[in-house]
């Protein structure tokens, strides 16, 4: 397997930009060298992993992290080693453009280069580029604004769009799909644009067909990335972030700049009730943003308690915009909180930082009030606005403690994601895919969820970089 020292792009300063410079390049199915250590016998099954990999065609580089070509990568763990695959998602508007060589759509945060009275006219590109949901015969493709592409979860082949047995062709299918631990349910939301836009509740069988949908009326057009299920509600935290409409509509600004952060309208609660998906209890509190929750249960009095990562307000929407050029300007920093709501009113009983540094991409171990949350954070605090995260740390609840993993000058982690050991119930492990800026590779890291501080306890080279992604998921052999 041959390497190359450094990156051939053009973007210089934080090493982790040696990871966006070039489009990264598909591999089929190759075995993985073992760098350092070994893997735990008991580790058994697929990492799943997608994010924005293409981020410029024709020399015209996306406007916003959001609108980067989605690529997945997967990683089976198996009696002999480990094996990887990495593909675009074939999407049509993947395809023409790459027929075209330019851009052809709009996106979230990007517009064609055109002159703006032909843009009105442009689609929107579905980049399948946010998560994956993997189900028994297939894997899908998330992405915010349309529905999901159907993948084959071994090769990564596309085989086109997904309608889930009830969705058309004008439905979205949300990138943070809820999986209910007990009856194995999958929850996820579509947004229906309008002057007060409405929000779609889907519930599906394991096997991926839906087979409820509720809608619930919303004020203006707000931008909802996650939600949270703890047991049989739902609850959302509509931020104080609404749609301009004609601009966006008519191409004179890109969806991302004709969102206007309006905090005098507070962040809206909503408790959904899990069986019928109709609305108990609204309530307005004090304005946040979140991209995302961390764990969350109903507790043994009744209430509801869940995890968020808290953004005072949207400027986290800029940053992202900036990550592109590698030239970030903008602080966005967020903290975790913990809230505790009756779900009958939607009322806050209590509310506190649990961790007062920055952290993103909340994954859990376990259930309840003692399950594990693992983090993205910061090595040093503060970092440099253009660093991206470089360490990944276990947030105890039980405990108060954040414990981090040793951090590598230069090495940028994805968001971990816990893996329970196939053997034994009680040991879980803990996958990330990490660039290594100093010798321009990615590799897999596999820690031991109980001794993070050990370090990784196996390290797995990729045979090509890839940039780094948003989210992943387990799925047990």
């Amino acid at each position: 397997m041959v390497v190359s020292a450094s990156p051939p792009g053009q973007h210089t300063g934080a090493l982790w930009t040696g990871a966006i410079a070039n489009p990264p390049r598909e591999f089929a199915t190759a075995e993985l060298t073992i760098i350092a250590g070994a893997i735990p016998p008991g580790l058994r099954g697929t990492l799943y992993r997608n994010g924005p990999a293409r981020l410029q065609r024709g020399g015209v580089p996306v406007s916003h992290w959001f609108d980067g070509d989605g690529a997945v990568l997967r990683v089976n763990f198996h009696p002999q080693g480990a094996r990887a695959t990495y593909r675009y998602v074939q999407s049509a508007g993947w395809q023409a453009e790459a027929a075209a060589d330019r851009p052809l759509y709009r996106g979230y945060g990007s517009l064609p280069p055109i002159p703006w009275w032909q843009r009105w006219q442009t689609q929107v590109k579905n980049a399948a580029n946010t998560s994956v949901l993997a189900l028994p015969d297939r894997l899908l493709a998330l992405w915010e604004g349309g529905l999901p592409h159907r993948l084959d979860l071994e090769t990564l082949e596309t085989q086109g769009l997904d309608h889930l047995d009830r969705l058309d062709a004008s439905d979205t299918f949300s990138a943070h799909p809820k999986r209910h631990g007990r009856t194995g349910q999958i929850f996820n939301i579509g947004l229906i644009p309008g002057g007060n836009a409405k929000l779609k509740l889907h519930r599906c069988h394991p096997s991926g067909a839906i087979d409820r949908t509720e809608t619930i009326e919303l004020t203006g057009i707000p931008l909802i990335h996650d939600f949270v299920l703890a047991d049989r509600y739902l609850v959302f935290c509509v931020s104080p972030v609404r749609l301009n409409p004609l601009p966006a509509v008519f191409g004179l600004q890109s969806f991302s700049d004709a969102l206007q952060w309006q905090p005098q309208r507070g962040t809206q609660i909503i408790v959904v009730d899990a069986d019928s998906l109709e609305a108990i209890a609204w309530n307005q509190v004090d304005p946040w943003y979140q991209w995302h929750f961390g764990r969350s249960y109903l507790a043994s009095d009744g209430t509801i308690v869940f995890d968020v990562v808290r953004y005072p307000d949207f400027a986290t929407n800029q940053y992202l915009k900036e990550v592109p050029s590698g030239q970030m300007s903008t602080p966005a920093l967020a903290q975790l909180w913990q809230y505790r709501l009756d779900p009958h009113t939607a009322k806050i009983i209590d509310r506190q930082c649990l961790l007062d540094r920055h952290c993103e991409f909340p994954t859990v171990m376990g259930e309840g009030s003692s399950a594990l949350t693992y983090l993205n954070v910061h090595s040093q605090t503060p970092m440099p606005v253009t660093e991206l995260f470089d360490g990944i740390a276990q947030f105890d609840p039980s405990r108060q403690t954040l414990t981090p993993a040793p951090t590598q000058a230069g090495c940028y982690p994805s968001e971990p994601i816990p893996a329970v050991d196939s053997s034994d119930p009680q040991q879980h492990w803990v996958l990330t895919v990490v660039y290594d800026g100093h010798h321009h590779r990615s590799e897999v890291w596999i820690y031991d969820g109980h001794h993070l501080p050990q370090g990784p306890i196996c390290r797995l080279q990729l045979p090509e970089v890839i940039p780094p992604s948003f989210h992943g998921t387990w799925a047990a052999a």
